[in-house]
């Protein structure tokens, strides 16, 4: 009888024991989802590593045959490894500039979004759908009231935090989803008990900067980057014209715009003007021959054992990545603070994905609007994830959602 019980529970070891290899080379067929079936994988409470600079930054998982069910049903490319194998891994990692890191929770994510409907997608929305990955949405109100206390992940994406609206008035003042989207805006700051639209998104921006501070994981693209640190410099002052707010502009504005507020950006000038798009000189100019010239930017490439948080956040099977445009599509460096990180760039002078520390938390910056739509326009529809499921552009979207659920990496002392 010994013997049985003894056999069943070997049996049961070489059940439970399998590791399981999730290449994210171009042996991937979907990267996208790879993301999302790994998500699953550390809900269900299954060992997941993920090894990086190894093969794109590939992922290793020990469980049982219920890993497979996962990745089969989502369509993503996994292969069962032997003792061998899995050795033969380690060796040549502990021999080159990679590292193995434990994926230990299930992030749990905020997408900052009205719940009326803007005629442009979200490039983040679009890829935690893509891939499966549950997400709350939520808004003016329910940050205020407290709710980010809740949640691991913030993102942001074409909000724009100084409350002109997008500066949307010059091209699309009478077109009636504006018209609708300040009557709604207007409506709700004045039930939150706030004059105008400015106010309450000054209000709003004050509460995401102290989640970062307690220890949250910001990530924002689009213009949501610029605008977010336009409206923390000017906490103090009124930069939005009367055609939007109905109040005059502060006469001092320039005295008192504050850079230390801000996550990222320092000496940049406002743009007051509602007759122009751009909301400060941190964005870059592009010209109209732009969309007609294909252009790149590049990720560095970081120590994954000294540095891996950059390492997390560039994991990608290309290093030069197509670029696209965005209100906001890449930030000048010279307006960067000198402590802030840059990951992604496009020229000396022009960066294009930038992370950093503030308090306990961190922020990270990815300039454009969607990974594969050059030049995406207003009303046009929503990027079909399913013909870019191996997008390196939305891999550094999905390196972010993970971001936080990595096992933090002890400091010496």
């Amino acid at each position: 009888m010994r013997y049985i019980i003894f056999f069943i529970l070997i049996l049961n070891t070489a059940v439970y024991s399998l590791t399981w290899f999730i290449p994210m080379d171009d042996t991937q067929k979907d990267h996208l989802k790879a993301y999302g079936a790994v998500y699953k994988c550390v809900e269900n409470g299954y060992t997941v590593n993920w090894l990086l600079n190894y093969r794109g930054g590939s992922f290793q998982i020990e469980g049982d045959q219920g890993v497979s069910v996962i990745f089969n049903k989502m369509g993503v490319s996994i292969k069962d490894i032997s003792p061998k194998e899995a050795a033969n891994i380690k060796s040549v990692m502990e021999e080159s500039n990679t590292d193995k890191v434990l994926i230990e929770k299930a992030t749990k994510i905020a997408v900052y979004t009205p719940d009326t409907a803007n005629p442009w997608d979200d490039a983040v929305t679009l890829a935690l759908e893509y891939a499966d990955i549950p997400y709350d949405k939520i808004y003016d109100e329910e940050i205020l009231a407290g709710a980010l206390k809740k949640y691991d992940w913030l993102h942001l994406h074409h909000e724009d935090f100084t409350g002109q609206l997008g500066k949307f008035y010059a091209a699309y003042s009478n077109a009636d989803w504006y018209l609708e989207k300040f009557k709604v805006e207007k409506n709700r700051a004045i039930k939150m008990g706030f004059k105008d639209i400015p106010s309450l998104k000054k209000a709003v921006a004050l509460k995401i900067r102290e989640y970062v501070q307690d220890g949250g994981f910001l990530f924002a693209m689009c213009a949501a980057t610029d605008t977010l640190d336009i409206a923390l410099s000017a906490i103090n002052t009124d930069i939005v014209a009367p055609e939007i707010d109905g109040s005059s502009i502060d006469p001092d504005y320039k005295s008192k715009i504050d850079y230390s507020n801000c996550f990222a950006f320092k000496d940049f000038t406002v743009n007051i003007n509602p007759y122009i798009y751009e909301f400060s000189d941190i964005d870059i100019e592009v010209k109209s021959t732009a969309i007609d010239t294909i252009r790149t930017f590049k990720l560095f490439e970081f120590s994954a054992r000294f540095d891996r948080t950059a390492t997390i956040l560039t994991q990608d099977h290309r290093r030069i990545i197509s670029d696209f445009l965005g209100q906001t599509t890449a930030f000048k460096k010279k307006t960067l603070k000198e402590d802030v990180l840059v990951l992604g760039y496009t020229d000396k002078d022009i960066v294009k994905y930038i992370h950093g520390i503030r308090g306990k938390g961190t922020f990270t910056f990815l300039g454009g609007h969607d990974p594969e739509d050059y030049a995406h326009l207003v009303g046009e529809a929503p990027t079909d994830l399913s013909l870019y499921k191996n997008s390196p552009g939305y891999r550094l979207i999905l390196n972010n959602v993970l971001f936080p659920a990595v096992k933090k990496k002890k400091l010496k002392t």
